[in-house]
């Protein structure tokens, strides 16, 4: 337990270090005490994939941190200034883009992230999709104005279509997802230039949906496909609302997922990047099928054999409070957009 809080301690302080730092080397040391407090987590297993998925994320995020501190440190030999927002040349500016998109896993730096999200545990996984992405999306945001909006746009373009694409052929649950965040991921880095707003509240309900699936995945106990026919008979309120949230995941319209992808294809419609727009939304439809897939096999395909075993719905499971409010909030928020988009 005390290494547990130890880890979860040092993963606040490093993400509120390097969101509310303003120099590069305050904004370098939180990206590193946030990868030293995960790998405890990662590794805590002891299984062989555990310490491979431990392993493989230590050297990529070291990679990435590296190349970061490269970046900051030519801007500073050029133009005098540790300021993070006075990231005037271009060589930094792209090299930042690099590292950045090597710790959020964008194509065509993503092939560590579905491993190491297989090896690890739900919760993990769950802060390694969510929490773990929100110091370099903030380091993004601060430094917009200066990126290359070419670069950007080609690694959105390329992440969408990759995470829909390769989330095809998958069979277990974790890899799914962890394509669906790579996808997602497309969505914010394309419209971060234009209106960093919009992709702070697609990440905002981006984290709410994930973590949804994930709290939802941990109570039933599902990992793959195959038994995710059986998630029914373990709690029936719980895998129909499951549905509802891979839809919204999905940006079907009448849920909560379509609101950030409504904003972001009449945003760049406003910037005269129709054909972005039509590319990303068509990518998407790619994404659509197998969270289709998984909805079909979680509410309506019966398991192949039937047990002799007793109906899990005759034991005592609860749900928790927080599993329950955020498939909640992933369905029914659309209604709600206006008075989302008007707070300050």
């Amino acid at each position: 337990p005390q290494a547990k809080l130890i880890s979860l301690s040092s993963l606040i302080l490093g993400t509120t270090l390097t969101i509310s730092s303003n120099h590069w080397i305050m904004a370098w040391a939180g990206l590193e005490i946030n990868t030293i407090a995960i790998l405890p987590l990662i590794a805590k297993s002891h299984h062989p994939r555990a310490i491979e998925a431990t392993t493989k994320y230590f050297l990529v995020q070291a990679s990435a941190s590296t190349l970061l501190l490269l970046s900051s440190t030519i801007n500073a030999w050029l133009t005098g200034q540790w300021d993070i927002t006075h990231l005037t040349h271009p060589l930094p500016s792209t090299l930042l883009t690099m590292a950045i998109a090597m710790k959020l896993g964008l194509v065509p730096f993503h092939f560590w992230f579905p491993e190491v999200l297989q090896g690890s545990s739900l919760t993990t996984g769950l802060l390694l999709s969510t929490a773990l992405k929100f110091p370099p999306t903030t380091l993004l945001l601060l430094t917009s104005p200066s990126l290359n909006p070419t670069l950007l746009t080609t690694l959105a373009i390329l992440s969408t279509a990759l995470g829909g694409w390769m989330g095809l052929n998958q069979t277990q649950i974790r890899k799914i997802l962890a394509f669906s965040s790579i996808s997602h991921m497309g969505w914010m880095v394309v419209i971060i230039i234009y209106t960093p707003k919009l992709t702070l509240l697609t990440f905002y309900l981006y984290t709410m949906m994930t973590a949804a699936i994930f709290l939802t995945i941990n109570t039933t106990n599902i990992l793959k496909l195959s038994t995710m026919m059986t998630a029914w008979t373990k709690i029936p309120p719980l895998t129909a609302t499951l549905m509802l949230t891979l839809l919204s995941l999905a940006g079907l319209p009448p849920l909560s997922g379509f609101l950030p992808k409504w904003l972001i294809l009449q945003e760049l419609t406003k910037q005269e990047m129709t054909t972005t727009a039509t590319i990303i939304a068509l990518l998407s439809l790619l994404s659509l099928f197998f969270y289709l897939r998984l909805a079909y096999c979680a509410t309506i395909t019966l398991p192949p054999n039937s047990s002799n075993h007793m109906k899990l719905w005759q034991t005592n499971k609860k749900v928790n409070i927080t599993t329950s409010t955020l498939t909640t909030l992933s369905a029914l928020l659309l209604p709600l957009s206006p008075m989302i988009l008007q707070s300050p």
